[in-house]
């Protein structure tokens, strides 16, 4: 049994590495896909509407 530990330890601390790395992944994805969002959203905003040029914040 004390031979099998420090290998379950191991593939314990793989599988959380794995695990965070691919969450990490993913929430880039997300947040670039965030950032081109609001920046689509920015440039047409930015734009005249109806010949009255608004802000592109709202506050």
């Amino acid at each position: 049994m004390q031979t099998m530990l420090p290998v379950l330890l191991f593939l314990l601390l793989a599988l959380l590495l794995f695990g965070v790395g691919f969450a990490v992944k993913i929430l880039w994805w997300i947040a670039l896909v965030v950032f081109v969002v609001w920046l689509v959203g920015f440039l047409f905003r930015s734009a005249a509407i109806g010949g009255v040029r608004r802000r592109w914040h709202w506050w």
